[in-house]
C-alpha cells in the first residue's frame, strides 16, 4: 500500500486523489491539496521507489495503476484524480483500465505519449553526491550544484532527502533502470468516457499540438485548457491559477 496523507473529512463526494510525478512526494502538493480540502476530502500519495512508500522493483505504469487502484478501494471506492506527469499517466492509465474507479480525471502537463525527457542525468548527479560530510541541505545544495546548475531544480530534488539520515527517499537505482518504461506510455486499449480535463502549462513543450489526436482517441470527453506564464510545474509555477481551473472542472 502507497504511503498516504489525508486532508479534510467532507465527503458528501468522492475524495480527490493527487498524484506526483517523477522524484516527487505527496508532500509537494501539500499547499494545493489543503485549500481543495476546504470542501472535500483531499489523499495524497507517494508512488512506488518515492518519499515513504515501498521500493520495488518495477516503475511500470501498470504496476503504478495498480497501486492507485488499491488506494481508491481504500478511500472509497471511487475518486476525482489529479496527475501530474508521470502521476498523470499513471492517472490515465488507471482511468483506461479501471474507468469506475473514477468521476473526473485531472491530467497536469503531460500526454498519453512517449517522450525523450530522459531523468537520467539527474539520478546519475544524486548519485555522485557524497552524503557522508552533509549535515544541512544547505550543504548538500551547494555539492549538488557542482552537477546541477538550476536552483529550483536542486531545491525539487533535495526535498526527497533525508538529510538526518543521509539517504534519498527515492530508489535511484530503479528509477534509472525503468526511465525508458516512464519516459514512455504503454499499449492500453479502451477509452475513458468520464470528463477528463488535461491541463498545461503554456511555456512546456510537454503537451503538442501533435499528442491532442491520442488524447481525444483515449478520452472522448477530454477538456484542453493551458495556463499563461507556466511551465512544466504549473501547479508550483501558479498555483492560485491551477487551483482555480481544478475545482471549476471538479465541481461542474
Amino acid at each position: 500500500m502507497l504511503a498516504t496523507q489525508t486532508f479534510g473529512d467532507d465527503d458528501r463526494r468522492p475524495p480527490i486523489l493527487i498524484v506526483h510525478g517523477l522524484f516527487g512526494s505527496g508532500r509537494n502538493w501539500g499547499v494545493i491539496a489543503k485549500r481543495l480540502a476546504d470542501a472535500r476530502r483531499v489523499v495524497t500519495v507517494d508512488m512506488r521507489n518515492h518519499g515513504d512508500s515501498f521500493h520495488a522493483d518495477s516503475q511500470s505504469y501498470a504496476d503504478m495503476a495498480g497501486d492507485l487502484d488499491h488506494v481508491i478501494a481504500e478511500i472509497g471506492g471511487r475518486a476525482d484524480v489529479i496527475g501530474h506527469s508521470m502521476g498523470g499517466k499513471a492517472a490515465m492509465v488507471l482511468a483506461l483500465e479501471r474507468p469506475e474507479r473514477l468521476r473526473r480525471l485531472v491530467v497536469a502537463d503531460i500526454a498519453p505519449v512517449a517522450y525523450d525527457h530522459s531523468q537520467s542525468g539527474l539520478i546519475a548527479a544524486m548519485q555522485r553526491l557524497d552524503l557522508g560530510p552533509v549535515e544541512t541541505r544547505g550543504d548538500a545544495d551547494r555539492a549538488l550544484a557542482e552537477d546541477i546548475e538550476t536552483a529550483s531544480v536542486r531545491a525539487f530534488l533535495l526535498q526527497s532527502l533525508d538529510v538526518k539520515a543521509r539517504r534519498w527517499r527515492l530508489n535511484l537505482e530503479v528509477l534509472d533502470r525503468e526511465m525508458t518504461r516512464i519516459t514512455g506510455f504503454p499499449d492500453v486499449s479502451g477509452q475513458f468516457d468520464g470528463p477528463a480535463l488535461f491541463l498545461a502549462g503554456a511555456q512546456s513543450d510537454y503537451v503538442t499540438p501533435e499528442a491532442r489526436p491520442k488524447i481525444k482517441a483515449l478520452f472522448p470527453n477530454a477538456k484542453q485548457a493551458k495556463i499563461p506564464g507556466a511551465g512544466h510545474w504549473l501547479h508550483a509555477e501558479k498555483p492560485r491559477e491551477f487551483e482555480a481551473a481544478v475545482r471549476a472542472f471538479l465541481n461542474g
